[in-house]
C-alpha cells in the first residue's frame, strides 16, 4: 500500500533494523529466539559467532536503538523489540488470511488513525 511523501519523510532510516548477515542481526535473532533469558557477552559470542571485539559495540548500538536491554553483565531482547515482532507477525498473519481478497482501502481509511496525531 503506498504512503504519502510526508509519511515517508517521517520514517527513521534505522527502523528497518539490521541488514541480514550482520553482527546486529545475528545477536537480535539469537536473543529473539530466547526471549525469556538474558546472556553475558561471552555467551552471546559463543552462541552467535560474533567476534569478541565486536560484540560490545554491537550491543551498545542495539541498546541505544531500544532493541536490547542491559543490566549488570546481562543482555536480553527488549520488550519493545518483542512487541514490534509480535505486531509484525500478527499483521503478516492477517494479510495472509485475506490474500486474494480485494482490499477496501476507503473503508480502512475511515477507521485508520494517523500515529503522528498521537505525538506531543
Amino acid at each position: 500500500m503506498p504512503i504519502s511523501a510526508d509519511r515517508f519523510d517521517d520514517i527513521d532510516p534505522d527502523d528497518d533494523g539490521p541488514a541480514p548477515e550482520t553482527n546486529a542481526r545475528a545477536v537480535l535473532d539469537f536473543l529473539a529466539s530466547n526471549p525469556d533469558q538474558a546472556f553475558t557477552q561471552s555467551e552471546l559470542v559463543e552462541a552467535t559467532g560474533v567476534a569478541q571485539g565486536s560484540i560490545g559495540p554491537t550491543l551498545v548500538r542495539l541498546r541505544e536503538r531500544g532493541r536490547v536491554d542491559h543490566r549488570g553483565r546481562y543482555w536480553r531482547i527488549s520488550d519493545h523489540e518483542r512487541s514490534a515482532d509480535a505486531a509484525v507477525s500478527h499483521a503478516s498473519e492477517v494479510a495472509a488470511s485475506h490474500e486474494g481478497e480485494p482490499f477496501a482501502y476507503d473503508e480502512w481509511q475511515e477507521h485508520a488513525t494517523d500515529p503522528r496525531e498521537d505525538r506531543e
